[in-house]
């Protein structure tokens, strides 16, 4: 039988790389209302969150989303079989009927704690019923007596202290000269319900004595058992069935493939592909972090799998999205930037609205459900569009935005103001804090005219902080335009306060922001003001220089 393992057809809400508050926020807000729709939605991010976003989690009661690095689907993702599990003590005989009762081509071995030790398939089996009969008697040699008569639905009559048993089968059928011409020295000999030939059997040596056709044994024979240490019992089957049966005693880890290939259920299915396609198998078993076994995968699962289903908010170009993202299934967008280069092999919902924040639009989304907004979701979403707008300072800002937070902040009971300075102020600190991280602390790549840039921005309580910073800043991000291989980094530290923004910029491309902004100087702290948005205000000038000198 098949299954979906785990996943229950997820869908992945995230946000763009290098998350702000908007991004984290309205991705766990949406996430909520897909829920409540019936969907099985899970809130995601691209990165770590910066320490304003950090302060809202804290404040209104969430947890960070869940990190998604890669768009691929995983094992645990799609459908595969169930695994039926034995232990390395279970008999072949038992393990043959369970595939079949089962309908299965292997099952997998594990210890105690359920992790992987091997697989026994049907052609393990078949080695021993057609093999060699040399490994048939190693096989035998080392089985337990206690196996052998449950194999063979006996009753065990007498086992001796030290068992002899050479692995060897004898079917005494009895002639005019009895057993004089058998060799029988440490034996498994199979005989009828003749106490003469039992005590015959055992004065030659016998190791073991198997008797059918019987309910019961002469009390000389077990006089006889104890005397020469011969073990005896007394089958549940005829002989033939008790010689065939005989031979599947043994342990399956004596005849069980041992470390078969495996996979991770965290394993991406395309890798496993390309590694399935150079093996011979039929099934593999997949298994978690500590070797649990969690199912069987084949090429049929992996040819039939489904692609990772993704949302995207507050983002609509792939440079700034989950890794991979061409080869997951794109369903939703909801997002307030320009309209990027994100491609999808169907129609989907996208929603792409003016305004100045997603935030913005989940909030609405709630409304247009007609499903209520608690107080702790209002104050996590009136804190993203808060931070999005700039406490409504930026351009990006609509009336739409303005309504919806007065919405906001009456259900959550929040004075507005009061909470922009507290917001502002929680993340706006450079103390502490590496030069790395403040550039990734807000950063979004895009492609312009085949060109690579990347912006990053972050809002200050007092710009003068950056002064002590600068020089090393800038070294920093000329290192950073190097591995990361852009022909373009601006870092805006924007001021609410002073309604306006500082610049630094770096790559082999500077003189873009020097052509946009004449009056820059790179490292000097000019003040520019009303810029405050990258969106609505620095990219589109960026943009206009580009495809000018691209001309």
């Amino acid at each position: 039988m098949s299954r979906m393992m785990e996943s229950n057809d997820v869908v992945y809400v995230t946000g763009h790389k290098h998350p702000d508050s908007d991004s984290i926020c309205s991705v766990i807000g949406y996430a909520a209302l897909k829920q409540k729709l019936g969907v099985n939605a899970i809130a995601c991010r691209l990165g770590d969150i910066n320490l304003e976003t950090e302060y809202l989690l804290k404040k209104f009661g969430f947890s960070k989303p869940m990190y998604l690095d890669d768009a691929r689907s995983q094992l645990h993702e799609i459908e595969m079989d169930e695994a039926v599990s034995v232990s390395p003590e279970t008999t072949i005989l038992e393990a043959y009927n369970l595939l079949e009762q089962q309908n299965k081509q292997a099952l997998t071995v594990v210890n105690e704690k359920g992790q992987l030790l091997g697989m026994i398939t049907n052609s393990n089996i078949s080695r021993v019923a057609m093999g060699d009969t040399a490994k048939s008697i190693d096989l035998l040699q080392n089985t337990p007596i206690e196996y052998i008569a449950k194999t063979i639905k006996g009753k065990l009559i007498y086992t001796p202290e030290n068992l002899r048993m050479n692995g060897k089968v004898s079917i005494v059928a009895i002639a005019a000269n009895k057993l004089d011409n058998y060799e029988l020295t440490d034996r498994i000999v199979i005989v009828g319900n003749d106490t003469t030939a039992q005590i015959e059997a055992m004065e030659k040596g016998a190791g073991c004595l198997i008797v059918v056709w019987a309910n019961t044994v002469a009390s000389v024979v077990v006089m006889k058992a104890r005397e020469t240490g011969c073990a005896v019992i007394i089958s549940g089957h005829g002989t033939l069935n008790t010689s065939r049966y005989l031979f599947y005693s043994s342990p399956i880890k004596y005849v069980m493939t041992v470390d078969p290939i495996s996979f991770n259920k965290l394993e991406y299915v395309d890798n496993v592909s390309k590694k399935i396609v150079k093996s011979r198998y039929r099934s593999y078993p997949v298994v978690d972090d500590k070797k649990r076994v969690f199912g069987l995968v084949s090429r049929y699962h992996l040819l039939n799998s489904k692609n990772k289903s993704l949302i995207l908010l507050d983002h609509n170009e792939s440079s700034q999205s989950v890794e991979n993202v061409e080869m997951a299934d794109i369903v939703e967008i909801i997002d307030h930037h320009r309209i990027g280069g994100i491609q999808t092999s169907k129609p989907i919902m996208f929603r792409n609205q003016l305004v100045g924040s997603t935030s913005t639009i989940v909030a609405l989304m709630y409304e247009e459900n007609d499903v209520e907004l608690d107080a702790k979701m209002s104050g996590l979403l009136l804190g993203a569009v808060i931070s999005d707008t700039l406490n409504f300072n930026s351009p990006t800002t609509t009336p739409v935005d303005v309504a919806l937070a007065k919405r906001l902040a009456a259900k959550a009971s929040i004075d507005t103001e009061a909470f922009a300075k507290e917001l502002f102020s929680m993340g706006s600190s450079l103390k502490d804090r590496d030069l790395t991280s403040i550039i990734e602390h807000d950063l979004k790549e895009y492609s312009i005219s085949n060109m690579k840039l990347m912006l990053g921005q972050m809002n200050l309580y007092f710009l003068d902080e950056v002064k002590d910073i600068k020089e090393q800043l800038l070294l920093t991000m000329e290192n950073y335009c190097v591995e990361k291989k852009l022909d373009l980094l601006l870092m805006i530290f924007t001021s609410i306060e002073k309604n306006g923004s500082v610049m630094y910029y770096a790559g082999k491309d500077k003189w873009i922001v020097e052509e946009a902004y004449p009056t820059l100087v790179n490292g000097e702290d000019i003040l520019i003001e009303h810029v405050v948005s990258r969106k609505k205000q620095i990219i589109p000038r960026l943009s206009v220089v580009i495809q000018e000198k691209g001309q």
